[in-house]
């Protein structure tokens, strides 16, 4: 039987009729729409010579043919690769030239920078911009309906998604068609996804959360999606009594707990929030639960992996952890030197193993062998600990472990600490450049509004709450973390950012 992801979507649509997206506009896409315009799609990829296992690079805006294109890519075969809108011409140059793809689809008015790129490759390329509209689509509009969707096998890529790449090089995520499947349908009935859903996707379709998690199970689900071209607080709120369900990453949270509307009668028809990309503050799963009387439902996943973990529909949405196993999916902690699991509690490396964990690192054979266990355990980088109730707590990424005279410290066990002390809006620890210590442990704080808390409130906080090696040896105060477009804090900026602060000159000044 056809593996191909388009194929078994199909097969599962029961009501062809039911919309499967609609626009702040009320422009509504059945699914009949939807199989139509992806035949179509899919026959002007194959005109433009892709063939099956061929790469379709991706770099345009949030739009319904955009969302669509994804799955024309992977009904003819072929292999989708979506680029972050915000990456630049030397960005891409690497990615083009990594992944060598066939077809490059991007936004008219980046066009001209990106062909000599696209030349180096052989590439072709469209245009498609923010209103859906390009070159793209002027070729569809007279490409027939019908076509056969290429049969794949289950372990065949559908998708590469590169990894942020902050420490080296960014790496290809090389991810299936099982992979996606099996990972939609999970959740779908982990978080009791029906055809009566309707979501609100306010997220980007260049990554794993507003691409395969939103996306996909919607769409398994015969469900609804509403589709936003960004997050507008105003705009999510006002659409609340049409949905039942939000994912978003905790800024969405955040930023909604400061809009007036938000209250238990605004959120009364949704069933379901649930979050992800980076970590929620157990203050902002607390304060949401407090004002809308529902409890935020918070899970683990990455793009070599797509969802691991998440807190249960039924039962405790603990705040801080990230929740329990997927059915089917496996996970340890381990010590990061040996691999020998550890007990419930210690702190170790977050590994996992299941039908949702990725093939490997595109054209990184030895990189993929390095992150996998010979039990076909991933390695995920990630550090955490697994309660007594099989709960799991990330606790940081490896790289953010600060070694300061010869102690592991946990960043993530610090930021808690701090984040609870009155006047602190959020923290961030990271470990700089120390002559006595190696590294030294530094917190970045944002204040709460007017707060006047300083240094000097911080620390002495602290004095009786963490081991003295765990204390910071400095707190400095910004106005905000630096995040990229998932939300999740970029401490490789902050890291070269104070990279001097206790060199001599630096204390001097």
């Amino acid at each position: 039987m056809n593996a191909n992801l388009f194929d078994r979507l199909e097969r599962s649509i029961a009501d062809l009729a039911k919309t499967a997206i609609a626009t702040p506009a009320e422009t509504a896409v059945s699914y009949a729409d939807l199989i139509a315009l992806s035949g179509r799609l899919a026959n002007v990829l194959v005109r433009r010579g892709v063939k099956p296992g061929d790469r379709v690079a991706v770099q345009v805006e949030k739009s319904v043919p955009a969302l669509v294109l994804y799955l024309a890519t992977v009904r003819a075969g072929a292999v989708y690769l979506p680029l972050n809108t915000a990456y630049t011409l030397a960005e891409l140059d690497y990615f083009i030239g990594d992944a060598e793809p066939s077809l490059i689809v991007c936004d008219p008015a980046k066009r001209q920078g990106i062909e000599p790129l696209a030349a180096k490759v052989g590439a072709a390329v469209e245009g498609l911009d923010a209103e859906g509209q390009g070159t793209l689509m002027e070729a569809a509009a007279d490409a027939p309906d019908a076509f056969e969707t290429v049969s794949r096998a289950g372990d065949d890529l559908a998708a590469i998604l590169y990894t942020s790449g902050t420490t080296g090089r960014s790496k290809g995520a090389m991810l299936t068609h099982d992979n996606l499947v099996s990972n939609a349908l999970t959740l779908k009935e982990v978080w009791r996804f029906t055809a009566e859903d309707v979501l609100i996707h306010a997220l980007p379709i260049y990554h794993t959360h507003g691409l395969f998690v939103a996306s996909n199970v919607t769409l398994f689900s015969g469900a609804s999606m509403i589709f936003l071209p960004k997050f507008d607080a105003d705009e999510i709120l006002g659409l609340m009594s049409r949905a039942t369900a939000l994912m978003g990453v905790p800024t969405f949270y955040v930023r909604l707990l400061q809009h007036p509307g938000l209250t238990q009668e605004s959120t009364s028809g949704m069933r379901l929030f649930v979050s992800g990309s980076a970590p929620l503050l157990a203050e902002t799963h607390r304060a949401w639960s407090a004002r809308t009387g529902h409890a935020i439902l918070e899970r683990y996943g990455m793009t070599e992996t797509n969802m691991n973990t998440s807190n249960p529909y039924d039962g405790d949405r603990v705040p801080g952890a990230v929740g329990l196993p997927l059915p089917g999916v496996s996970a340890r902690i381990t010590d990061p030197e040996s691999g020998r699991e550890l007990a419930r509690n210690e702190i170790g490396m977050i590994e996992v193993k299941g039908p949702n964990v990725f093939k490997g690192y595109w054209r990184m054979p030895e990189k993929t062998a390095a992150e996998f266990r010979t039990d076909g355990f991933f390695i995920t980088g990630d550090l955490g600990k697994m309660d007594e109730r099989g709960y799991v707590h990330i606790l940081g990424r490896g790289k953010d472990l600060v070694i300061t005279g010869g102690f592991n410290v946990y960043p993530k066990e610090i930021e808690d600490e701090i984040d609870a002390i009155p006047g602190v809006f959020e923290s961030a620890v990271i470990g700089v450049p120390h002559a006595d210590f190696g590294e030294g442990v530094t917190a970045v704080v944002v204040r709460s509004g007017e707060a006047a808390v300083d240094e000097r409130t911080i620390l002495s906080a602290l004095e009786d709450r963490l081991a003295k090696f765990k204390l910071p040896k400095r707190v400095v105060f910004v106005e905000e973390l630096p995040r990229n477009t998932m939300g999740k804090v970029q401490k490789n900026i902050l890291r070269e950012r104070y990279s001097d602060l206790y060199r001599p000159a630096a204390r001097a000044s």
